[in-house]
């Protein structure tokens, strides 16, 4: 596999960058949204309202219908918002994701785990901190070699005089 070349150390760290907050953004918007579903489908039935008749913020009942589950609440579901951005942010995500994997040239399957981080709770948190100390590990060792005199004799030394 193909390693990244020296020149694009800057667009990697501000790939890196963008990821770490990318990654933190989501997964706090994941945990929220796991916190909304688990009050909303177990018997809790509970839905989060901004502003409306309950006050500024207040849990409005969710009760069975014919038709699935429906809020009894007024004024803006926070509930949804939360599901609505953080569906959004997701597509921010995957883009921090694809920078970051194509600018390392990691192979595929690396994508897929850091996919897996907008879906999967926690899994974001430990993806950032894991890719962060790769990164900034690859980019330090290859810096190192690439200033050292051995490196950059090797590299000014004609192929025949090896």
């Amino acid at each position: 596999m193909p390693e990244p070349r020296v020149a694009s150390f800057p667009a990697i760290r501000g790939a890196l960058k963008f990821y770490q907050i990318a990654s933190i953004i989501t997964g706090v918007m994941l945990l929220l949204l796991v916190t909304e579903m688990v009050l909303k489908y177990t018997p809790i039935h509970l839905e989060l309202f901004l502003g409306g008749s309950g006050g500024f913020l207040w849990f409005a009942e969710v009760v069975e219908t014919a038709e699935g589950l429906e809020s009894t609440g007024d004024g803006f579901n926070i509930s949804l918002g939360i599901l609505v951005a953080h569906g959004w942010f997701y597509v921010v995500y995957l883009f921090a994701c694809f920078r970051m994997w194509s600018l390392m040239r990691w192979r595929f399957p690396r994508f897929i785990l850091l996919a897996l981080g907008g879906v999967v709770p926690l899994l974001s948190f430990f993806m950032e901190t894991r890719v962060a100390r790769d990164v900034k590990a690859y980019l330090a060792h290859r810096e190192a070699t690439e200033s050292s005199p051995d490196a950059a004799a090797a590299n000014t030394t004609p192929e025949g005089a090896r």
